[in-house]
This record gives structure tokens, C-alpha cells and sequence, in this order.
């Protein structure tokens, strides 16, 4: 099927088709149809399946029927986001299908002026972009009302839960009609997703493109077994010895992010952090050296990375694991996308086994697991029978959240394994020399004085 086929308008075909497209993904071949029968619709996608266009094509095409005559002038769709990348992202792609129909948008997020916002919802809008904290304070100081919102799309549900935004979508839940039509995506489905979603939906058209909280399938997934005070170097060598000339890395922290960033650029490996402290202009930045390949890494935080647009990312390294283990399949997510390979590689302490336990039950998948020996070898881990309840995180790091942007101002290639040396078994150093950390089936890996004090650090 061809977009052209879909029933879009002309004006909306000629739009995708001057991106490069001219057949629908698969959740764009089953949402589209349903969103212009004016359907609720429940999606599940992870990043890069298109899920974008799924929604803003029909949602523009719904929309033009009664174009903007500029007398009504209070917005008729509202899309919620969970961070300002995401908004800003969304909004761009709403701003180029929709180029050649009269529609008005603007996108409205923390961490920058209200007066060009007001401004703009003054003017008159048909659709609004926006992280819910902006929304809300927007709302609630008068400058806009949400009493005309016939269409109201929630992008990334699951990571809005996840910031902590429930109460900001109840919110605004009560200041949009009852009467419209829902569109709630999620690549994830936990169950406060789950009640949230049937709380706004009625009679829905599931679409799901990929089992929920699966990652993508051409995305190679590893683990390797290092100690904390190793995983600097372990990295670094990675990247070195793989050639690796884009990398996302994923760290827990603000300061870590920074930490690393600063240890990386040091020995020569151009990188840059990003995260809630940083400032909209200098979060711009990095992203657009990144994605220029002035810079080799970008160390962000998970709220920070969340709507990160990056073309054909080869590689993303999760410097550390997520104690959420929805996080893991939003992380990887960030490679792998359109169909295009990908590779995803974690670096594993003591501590941090429990979080990839129960990452691979979430997933319904065991992640092959490797450590580098003394001689520099990968070798694979052999995992026992019964995981034991001790190689759980402690108590204290359940809790512990890296971001930023929260709140209510949140607003290669290959199989990207390290070659350099495959011939006199050059893999990174870092894990064999500082002692890897002590491995699921429970032997004594890298024992020596530096792996003690890595591991007493990390308990």
C-alpha cells in the first residue's frame, strides 16, 4: 500500500513524500485508517517505528476540514510530550507534513520564556506541542484555555508516568472536553500505564506493531561483566578498538554523566554531557555536535535522551543499567530504528546484576553476558540455574534515578564489537585488569586488591 492510498490528502501525500516516503510503516498502515474513522486508538511502538506521522497525518487531515478562519482561535489538538526534545521534535515533523494545509501549531515547553508562548496562543493556534508542566502553569495563569481540544494524543505515556507527570495529565484531563478522540502511545505497558490508558480510552483500536516491552529486533544486545572502577577505561578501549565514531552513552547521574564526559574527552575521545541541569541552548549544542560528528560521544542522562533525534546512531552503551528495567528497551531504543541495524552494549558491576535480571524478564530475553579475561579474551559467562537472590542491587541504589528535565520543567557500524585487535586478542583491558566484577554463576573473577575496593565502593 502507498500513502497515496490511504485517503490522505494530496496536499498531506505530497508532504510525506518530499521526506522520502512512500509507503507507510506498519503502525502507520493501521493507525492512520483508524484515526481518520475518528477512533481512539492504543499504540504500541518503540522509537523509530513512525508512530509520529501515524498520528499528525490524520490528525492534520481531521483538522483541515475546518481550517483556522482566525476567529476561533483556541486550540483543537493537543499533543503531550514528555521532555522538550521530544516536544520540539514532534512539533517539527507536524510543522513539515503539515506545510501545505492552513494549520497553526506552535510547541510550548519549560526552561525558556513565556511571553513568545503567550504570544503565539494569542495569535491563535490549532495545535499545541507540549511538555504538561508548561502546559499547566500556561493554563493556570489565564493565558490559555483547552476548552476547544477535539483531539488529544499522549506520545511516550510510559516515560511521562515515569517523570512523575500523572497528576499534571489528570489535570488537564479535566480542562479538555470529555467528548474527543484519544491517541495514546507507549512502547512500554506497565500497569500504571495500563490504568491510565483505560481511564482515557473508549473502545480503542489496539495497535501494536511489536510485543510489549520488547526491543527492536535488529538491535545486537551485549553485557559485560566490570568492575565500577574499571568501566572508564573499559569504555574507552571499546570505543577505541571498535572505531566507534558515534556513540550515545547512557549514565544513572547528572555528575556521572559529566564525570565521564570529562574522562572520555581527556584521553582524546571527543564528548560532550547532557541533562536537566543543563541549559536548553547548551543541551542544542551538544546534540548538534553529535549529530555533526564534531564529538565521538554523548553521555546523557535517561530524561535528557528522551525524543533524541539521531539519524542512524550505530551504538549505545549503558555505561550504567537502569533500575527500571522499561528503561532498557526506551535506551536502545535509540539505535536500531527504520529497520537500520544496531548495537546495544552494557557494562555490568556486581550490584548491578539484579537490575539485568530483571531487565531480561522483562524482555522475555537473556542477554549474552561476557567478561575479559586476564589474557584480554572475551569469554562468555556461563549463567546458573537458579539466580540468586544476593546478586540483587542493594537496597540503597533501588531508588537511585539519573535525569533531568523532569518535573515540571521537563520539558557504524556492525555488529559494533571491538575489532581492533581480534588477531592478537586486542578486546578492552579495563574489566581484565582491574578485575572484572564477580560474575552471575558466582566464581571469583579478577581477585586481587583493586576488584576488593571496587566492589566494598559498590556494595
Amino acid at each position: 500500500m502507498l500513502f497515496s492510498e490511504m485517503g490522505l490528502l494530496p496536499e498531506l501525500v505530497a508532504a510525506v513524500e518530499a521526506k522520502g516516503y512512500t509507503e507507510p510503516s506498519p503502525i502507520q498502515a493501521r493507525a492512520i485508517p483508524a484515526v481518520l474513522e475518528g477512533r481512539d486508538v492504543l499504540g504500541g511502538a518503540q522509537t523509530g517505528t513512525g508512530k509520529t506521522a501515524a498520528f499528525s497525518l490524520p490528525m492534520l487531515q481531521i483538522l483541515s476540514k475546518a481550517e483556522f478562519n482566525g476567529q476561533n482561535k483556541r486550540p483543537r489538538a493537543l499533543v503531550l510530550a514528555p521532555t522538550r526534545e521530544l516536544a520540539a521534535q514532534v512539533h517539527q515533523s507536524i510543522v513539515d507534513y503539515g506545510q501545505h494545509v492552513n494549520m497553526r501549531s506552535f510547541v510550548i515547553f519549560g526552561g525558556v520564556g513565556f511571553q513568545p508562548q503567550i504570544n503565539a496562543v494569542r495569535r491563535g493556534l490549532d495545535i499545541i506541542v507540549a511538555t504538561p508542566g508548561r502546559l499547566l502553569d500556561l493554563c493556570q495563569r489565564g493565558d490559555l484555555q483547552l476548552s476547544n481540544i477535539e483531539i488529544l494524543v499522549l506520545d511516550e505515556a510510559d516515560r511521562m508516568l515515569d517523570m512523575g507527570f500523572i497528576h499534571d495529565i489528570r489535570k488537564i484531563l479535566q480542562l479538555i472536553p470529555e467528548k474527543r478522540q484519544n491517541l495514546f502511545f507507549s512502547a512500554t505497558y506497565s500497569k500504571d500505564v495500563k490504568k491510565l490508558a483505560d481511564s482515557m480510552l473508549h473502545n480503542p483500536v489496539e495497535v501494536e506493531v511489536a510485543a510489549r516491552n520488547a526491543t527492536a529486533d535488529r538491535v545486537d544486545q551485549e553485557a559485560y561483566i566490570v568492575s565500577q572502577k574499571a568501566k572508564p577505561q573499559f569504555l574507552a578501549e571499546m570505543i577505541e578498538q571498535g572505531a566507534w565514531t558515534q556513540v550515545l552513552v547512557f549514565s544513572r547521574t547528572k555528575h556521572g554523566a559529566n564525570k565521564l564526559a570529562t574522562y572520555l574527552d581527556n584521553q582524546g575521545i571527543g564528548a560532550m554531557a547532557i541533562h536537566g541541569n543543563k541549559s536548553q541552548s547548551a543541551r542544542e549544542r551538544a546534540l548538534a555536535s553529535f549529530k555533526a560528528n564534531k564529538i565521538r560521544v554523548l553521555v546523557a542522562t535517561d530524561i535528557a535522551a528522551r525524543g533524541l533525534d539521531i539519524a542512524d546512531l550505530p551504538h549505545v552503551v549503558n555505561y550504567e543499567l537502569p533500575n527500571i528495567p522499561e528503561d532498557y528497551v526506551h535506551r536502545i531504543g535509540r539505535t536500531g530504528r527504520a529497520g537500520k541495524a544496531g548495537n546495544a552494549v552494557s557494562l555490568v558491576c556486581d550490584v548491578e546484576e539484579g537490575y539485568l535480571w530483571d531487565i531480561e524478564k522483562t524482555m522475555k530475553k537473556e542477554i549474552p553476558l561476557f567478561k575479559i579475561d586476564d589474557r584480554g579474551e572475551k569469554i562468555s559467562v556461563p549463567r546458573p540455574a537458579t539466580r540468586s537472590k544476593l546478586s540483587r542491587p542493594a537496597p540503597g541504589q533501588q531508588q537511585r534515578r539519573g535525569g533531568g528535565g523532569g518535573g515540571r520543567q521537563g520539558g557504524g557500524g556492525g555488529k559494533g564489537r571491538p575489532q581492533g585487535g581480534r588477531s592478537g586478542g586486542g578486546r578492552p583491558q579495563g574489566g581484565g585488569r582491574s578485575g572484572g566484577a564477580a560474575s552471575s554463576s558466582g566464581s571469583s573473577q579478577g581477585a586481587g586488591p583493586s576488584a576488593d575496593r571496587a566492589r566494598k565502593r559498590n556494595r
